[in-house]
């Protein structure tokens, strides 16, 4: 029994916490989310904010404004970096 109550308290803190990430404005969400990519060592990456139906390429990872939009995540090639050795090769 108390196993049955431990299961239904966790998916009502999960439901709580998704309906109340669900209800912040895009910007803000964005904002924390691109934080912690960078904190995690990410550095070519790309949030788009889009319409929740709109078709994407990527990895949604969050939902704002009341559910209405999403944010999507997608890697960007890294840009190739130019030593002075190469440069003056040019």
């Amino acid at each position: 029994m108390k196993k049955f109550h431990l299961i239904l308290v966790s998916a009502a803190l999960f439901s709580a916490a998704a309906f109340a990430q669900a209800g912040k404005p895009c910007e803000e969400l964005k904002s924390e989310i691109a934080k912690k990519l960078e904190a995690n060592g990410v550095k070519s990456y790309l949030l788009e904010v889009m319409p929740k139906e709109k078709d994407a390429q990527g990895k949604v990872v969050g939902s704002c404004e009341g559910g209405t939009r999403k944010i999507v995540y997608s890697k960007t090639p890294s840009q190739p970096q130019t030593t002075t050795a190469d440069a003056s090769k040019h």
